[in-house]
């Protein structure tokens, strides 16, 4: 009996150290979905951004040759300074 006697606080420690496992494992759980949320996030935020760089790049070639035809046509009416 003085076994079950000793052993007994020892029993409850590791019943509470069960107890943190388990609120930690669901902890993590919570964090692993949060940080894959997180990550579809950014990926839409990547593909975002890269649209836009290619919309600047598409408003950029108009620029240019806007800027080209504008060129030749003062050319055209001797309009260079």
């Amino acid at each position: 009996m003085s076994d079950n006697v000793t052993n007994e606080p020892l029993f409850e420690t590791l019943k509470a150290i069960q107890g943190k496992l388990a609120m930690m494992g669901e902890d993590m759980a919570d964090m692993k979905h949060r940080m894959t949320a997180l990550e579809h996030r950014m990926t839409s935020l990547d593909m975002g951004v890269a649209q836009v760089h290619g919309d600047f790049s598409g408003q950029s070639m108009r620029i240019d040759r806007l800027e080209g035809r504008r060129g030749r046509i003062e050319q055209r009416l001797n309009l260079m300074d």
